[in-house]
């Protein structure tokens, strides 16, 4: 790994983390699908190509819903085939139903993600279900796509905190993630989709899961910076022994369901810690930062990730 930075950030190894954290980049998808206008299929591939380039490897291509619910990302088949032969490369993909499933398993795609919820308000406003009939419309597509030998991730959103809810109760959330776990999930992304947790909060919930047979080896966590806690919540995460993290290359991205959900975590900013910190993620710093800058001159404004911001104003 490399920074532009001469010997910075100081690498000060704190006890008790993990030695390598994978990053589980979802600029591509979560990022785009938020911009009000729609980013060229080409420019899409590129980004997905940089970001490979600087040594992400495992980046979120797209999501196969309707056009109709998120034009943004009306392309998947179109890009699919441009950014498929990158082999060392995770490409998963997000896919609502089983019609999504078929439409991605077609085109190749070993890594699929399905999108739950651990409250009724949001199930209702993103899926325009119930907890439990989401889940019950999720359990074929998991069952077909573990028979067909592909991985799956299962997200789960409001894990923290509900704009209309309010609190969300950790019993509530142990509850959806157990039966994503159940239907065959491998992996459980905890959302933080409005970005209130705080540090004691994601650790009584890791340990919670714990205690209800959810290993840390099968979660992965997923912060927004809406309260500027987004790192903070990570640290808390790595110190129970979480390896996986999701992040946004250049903070893009937020939730178009939730008006309150700013920015997810920006890649560069969590990369910049877990360098200091002596962890090792695959990433090359001045590579990723020069892709954002990239990015965000693609979409004609400056990119909120406070480490893009301070490398490429010095260089």
């Amino acid at each position: 790994m490399s920074t532009p930075e001469l010997g910075l950030p100081m690498v000060v190894a704190a006890q008790d983390l993990p030695a390598r954290v994978r990053i589980h980049e979802v600029g591509a998808r979560d990022g785009l699908q938020n911009e009000k206008a729609t980013v060229p299929t080409e420019v899409k591939a590129e980004f997905v190509r940089r970001l490979a380039d600087a040594g992400l490897t495992t980046i979120e291509a797209t999501s196969f819903v309707h056009p109709k619910w998120v034009p943004q990302l009306a392309d998947a088949e179109q890009l699919f085939p441009l950014i498929s032969d990158l082999p060392w490369v995770r490409l998963p993909v997000l896919v609502p139903n089983e019609r999504g499933l078929d439409r991605a398993l077609a085109l190749g795609a070993r890594r699929i993600a399905v999108f739950a919820s651990a409250t009724e308000s949001f199930a209702k406003a993103n899926l325009n279900r119930t907890v439990d009939e989401a889940l019950a419309m999720f359990e074929p597509v998991v069952s077909r796509a573990k028979a067909d030998k592909a991985h799956v991730r299962g997200y789960l959103s409001m894990c923290f905190g509900d704009p209309w809810e309010g609190a969300v109760p950790i019993h509530q959330v142990v509850r959806a993630c157990k039966a994503l776990m159940d239907m065959g999930c491998d992996e459980l992304s905890l959302g933080d989709t409005i970005g209130v947790a705080t540090p004691g909060h994601v650790q009584s919930l890791l340990a919670e899961l714990n205690e209800e047979g959810v290993p840390t080896s099968a979660l992965g966590v997923h912060f927004h910076d809406t309260y500027g806690q987004a790192l903070a919540n990570t640290l808390a995460a790595l110190q129970h022994g979480v390896t996986t993290v999701d992040a946004s290359a250049g903070g893009l991205g937020g939730c178009p369901y939730a008006k309150s959900a700013t920015g997810n975590l920006a890649t560069e900013d969590l990369v910049w810690m877990l360098q200091g910190l002596g962890i090792d993620t695959g990433v090359d710093l001045g590579r990723l930062t020069a892709t954002s800058v990239w990015m965000a001159g693609q979409l004609g404004r400056p990119s909120p990730s406070r480490t893009v911001r301070a490398l490429s104003h010095q260089e």
